[in-house]
């Protein structure tokens, strides 16, 4: 299934070099050439990542990528711009961009940018409308973050990694401060009810997340 990328770039020559490459390197690509047309596009349609220029007119594209990320969209996006002042580029990371390109570039950079980012994104895990992101050990639930304290964080990493799979207990146990029967069923009461994942007790050995 092709990869949808929604493009963001008001240099219309730029634009369709950027559109006519990615479409041939087997991606699905949506353009638009301002702010607001991205915003509706974004409502209107699930992309695998989003490509924004910063200066464009309407809405710009730190603004834009601010509101999504406030309606607690995380699709990976990457920043394609002139503007190179620490300020932006440190502005464009902190409202939640993966990745930052300063104009001019080739094109073919771009494109292994993405291949690099997609690479990252197919290593997450997803488990029924759960997404776990290994490296940050962070999990989302219908693309909503999910605030964990560090036992229900070690509790996940162990199931996520190990879906199918009886977890002993005492494997169970090293995510507890102080272990005992008693601590692990309540820590993994706590963790089922902040994560609805669900676990099924294997008497006498452990603990199951059997496959959706």
């Amino acid at each position: 299934m092709k990869k949808n990328i929604l493009l963001l770039e008001d240099d219309y020559a730029l634009a369709e070099t950027l559109q006519e490459l990615l479409e041939e390197s087997g991606y699905s690509v949506d353009l638009v050439h301002n702010g607001n047309d991205a915003l509706d596009a974004s409502y209107e349609k699930k992309y695998d990542m989003y490509i924004f220029d910063i200066n464009v007119p309407d809405l710009s594209g730190i603004e834009l990528l601010e509101s999504l990320r406030d309606a607690d969209d995380v699709t990976p996006t990457i920043f394609i711009s002139a503007l190179v002042d620490l300020n932006t580029i440190a502005k464009g990371f902190e409202v939640g961009a993966d990745d930052y390109i300063k104009k001019p570039f080739f094109p073919q950079e771009l494109l292994i940018r993405i291949k690099a980012k997609f690479a990252t994104v197919s290593k997450n895990i997803e488990y029924n409308n759960l997404r776990y992101i290994p490296e940050k050990k962070e999990l989302y639930l219908d693309g909503k973050f999910v605030a964990m304290g560090e036992v229900q964080e070690c509790l996940c990493n162990i199931f996520m990694h190990n879906i199918g799979k009886v977890m002993d207990k005492s494997i169970l146990m090293e995510c507890l401060v102080h272990p005992s029967d008693t601590a692990l069923r309540v820590a993994l009461n706590k963790f089922k009810k902040i994560t609805n994942l669900p676990l099924k007790n294997v008497r006498g050995i452990g603990y199951i997340l059997e496959k959706s």
